[in-house]
């Protein structure tokens, strides 16, 4: 859950949370080397003079500065890769969560139980209790086990939209006629917030996404109390 003023990313809860918030401080370190080296450069000919103007013709010089940012980029590129190729694998998945993008709720199926269907609908800001976070609160939250790969199957039923929950490293399109597909896996039990990320219509900032990850035993006493 972000709090105000907050200037990194939130805290991850998913193994590839944890592996994005990595890359990102791999990333940003990388600018700020790199944001140093051209300030200082920038200052060094402002405040003194050329004394070795033939160094401008250098072949030396010209392989470092062609091959130095080719090392940079590589060394970007191969852990993005690495990322990429984890997100996209589907491993023994536990379960699976049919979600549904609407204009503007969001509907999600419990494939694996009968009859396990809901719609999920904002709480208006009136209606909201003691304690509650405005436009995040929804009616009936995804209930989901800790510490079990679990698949999302996400489609639209309308227009575009986009299911993102941030601190598990998540964010799929639901794109309507099509079915995109992504695993979540939480390591801690807990509420997690996130909403639609593709602008919708009039009501976008109102899909908000609540994932109420609790541990196996208790989600199989909700099951059975919902089924």
């Amino acid at each position: 859950m972000a709090y105000p003023f907050q200037l990194g990313l939130q805290d991850a809860t998913s193994p590839i949370m944890e592996e994005l918030t990595s890359f990102h401080d791999h990333a940003l370190m990388i600018v700020f080397l790199i944001s140093s080296l051209v300030l200082y450069v920038i200052s060094l000919m402002l405040t003194t003079s050329l004394t070795h103007t033939s160094t401008m013709d250098a072949q030396v010089v010209e392989t470092i500065w062609t091959m130095l940012p080719a090392l940079i980029l590589i060394m970007i590129a191969l852990p993005s890769l690495r990322i990429l190729y984890m997100m996209d694998e589907i491993n023994n998945p536990s379960m699976t969560i049919k979600t549904i993008g609407h204009q503007w709720y969001w509907s999600y199926e419990y494939t694996d139980y009968e009859d396990l269907v809901f719609d999920s609908y904002m709480i208006p800001t009136l209606e909201l209790s003691p304690g509650q976070f405005r436009l995040l609160e929804v009616d009936n939250r995804v209930v989901l086990p800790t510490e079990l790969t679990i698949r999302m199957l996400i489609t639209s039923e309308d227009v575009l939209h986009s299911w993102a929950v941030p601190s598990l490293g998540l964010k799929t399109d639901a794109i309507p006629g099509r079915l995109n597909q992504t695993t979540l896996l939480a390591t801690r039990p807990g509420l997690y917030y996130g909403q639609c990320s593709e602008i919708c219509g009039s009501n976008h900032s109102f899909m908000p996404i609540v994932l109420e990850m609790i541990p196996l035993k208790h989600f199989e006493k909700w099951s059975s109390s919902m089924t």
